[in-house]
């Protein structure tokens, strides 16, 4: 619960990674280009399974209470990556060396210790527990892994999702499916029609970021490979199963529409229940369509904004517009489809005047359902500047922002996660 008493105070690192408190500094932290403390609404303890990032080339700056003045340090700054289902609502403060390299592709929040614990910039949107993993052994997830890679040799979408998501890079999604519960992913794709700044399975030399954290699918599965696991997924979570396609180890799904429309009509042909869902940049409404009329039952589109020029400028897209993305999800709401945005969420842009006037007309026009809150996964610093030119007004904040959207579209459902849909 927030404080109006709360104060946390700078967190910073030295050159051999150990984390401090400054005695006498107070957090500060950046939304978009303010500099303010944080709010009390917006602080909360860090939540379990979160993660610590120091930042090379960057130094901590706090703020000094007596004189309301920021004091940099030579120190490293410290951010925290919050567990799934957190929302960051500030990044940190620092000052960056004229050389500092480009920050790898996470989500940067600003943190700060006081009352003995860490507090981070961000507010749980999910309460759902699907990409939690306290007290699963990881033994126990490589066995269950090492288990499927033997019982489907032949198949090479379970060889990728086993060794290759879950045994390299302990994906949260590929981890459920090895365990037999919630949301199955089915990555289809290795190419995409759009170039996006923040893409986390490939990126181009000129983007300065050393490695995209994931890398990316490097065949088409077939129509059997898909099923398979489908099927495999549906005879373990037999309460509430989802079926993903798109996933962050791949490109975008809609570019094998023929694959995609195959798969889903065989398996509710079949009798397949569950929730067959597609997260996708939703470029193709054509293929949309034919999705929904073979038995698709959640879309969840991919937006930064609602704004074209500040989409283009971050998704670079080829052979489509943010007008073809409105249209399938207008499509695909009026024939059933549970529609939700994928909302890339960074405080101090998507939380101001222009974006919200925008994204509640599209919410509005487009029939959207509900607005996953995701952390966009960039260099704080480099989001503003790839959107440098483009008028942006104050922060209003993440709960002021949820207002906004919910005042426009009473009902409209908030969270992290793809839901569960009834059949």
């Amino acid at each position: 619960m927030a404080s109006s008493n709360l104060h946390p105070h700078l967190v910073y690192a030295d050159a051999q990674g150990n984390i401090y408190d400054h005695p006498d500094l107070l957090l500060l932290c950046r939304r978009g280009d303010e500099w303010a403390i944080p709010r009390p609404d917006e602080l909360m303890p860090l939540p379990d399974e979160s993660e610590f990032f120091l930042l090379p080339g960057r130094h901590a700056v706090g703020l000094d209470p007596e004189t309301g003045e920021a004091e940099q340090l030579e120190e490293l700054a410290v951010a925290a990556f919050a567990a799934p289902g957190h929302t960051l609502t500030a990044h940190p403060v620092y000052v960056t060396d004229p050389d500092a390299p480009r920050l790898p592709l996470f989500a940067y929040g600003a943190v700060g210790f006081a009352n003995n614990r860490f507090y981070v910039c961000a507010r749980k949107v999910d309460s759902d527990p699907r990409q939690v993993f306290k007290g699963i052994a990881q033994h126990k997830i490589r066995r269950e892994a090492e288990r499927l890679i033997a019982a489907y040799p032949d198949n090479r979408l379970f060889q990728h999702l086993m060794q290759n998501c879950v045994l390299r890079y302990a994906c949260p999604a590929a981890r459920n499916l090895c365990l037999g519960r919630y949301e199955a992913p089915l990555p289809v794709s290795h190419v995409c029609n759009a170039r996006c700044m923040g893409c986390i399975s490939h990126q181009d030399k000129a983007s300065g970021i050393c490695s995209a954290p994931q890398s990316r699918l490097t065949f088409t599965p077939t129509a059997d490979e898909v099923l398979e696991v489908m099927r495999h997924h549906a005879r373990n979570e037999v309460e509430k199963p989802i079926f993903s396609f798109g996933q962050g180890c791949e490109g975008e799904p809609l570019t094998e529409a023929p694959l995609l429309i195959e798969v889903v009509r065989r398996f509710r042909a079949e009798g397949g229940r569950g929730t067959v869902n597609l997260n996708s940049n939703a470029s193709r409404p054509d293929a949309v369509i034919a999705l929904a009329e073979a038995g698709l039952t959640s879309l969840r589109a991919s937006l930064n904004s609602a704004r074209p020029e500040v989409y283009e400028r971050y998704y670079r897209p080829s052979g489509y517009s943010l007008d073809d993305v409105r249209t399938s999800m207008t499509e695909a709401s009026r024939r059933g489809v549970h529609v939700a945005i994928n909302l890339l969420y960074f405080p101090g842009i998507t939380d101001t005047e222009e974006e919200m006037e925008a994204l509640c007309e599209l919410i509005v026009s487009c029939g959207v359902h509900m607005v996953q809150l995701r952390n966009l996964n960039i260099d704080p610093e480099w989001y503003p500047e790839i959107l440098k030119g483009i008028p942006f007004g104050p922060s209003a904040g993440l709960a002021n922002f949820k207002k906004r959207l919910s005042g426009a579209r009473p009902g409209l459902e908030f969270g992290y996660f793809n839901p569960w849909i009834a059949d």
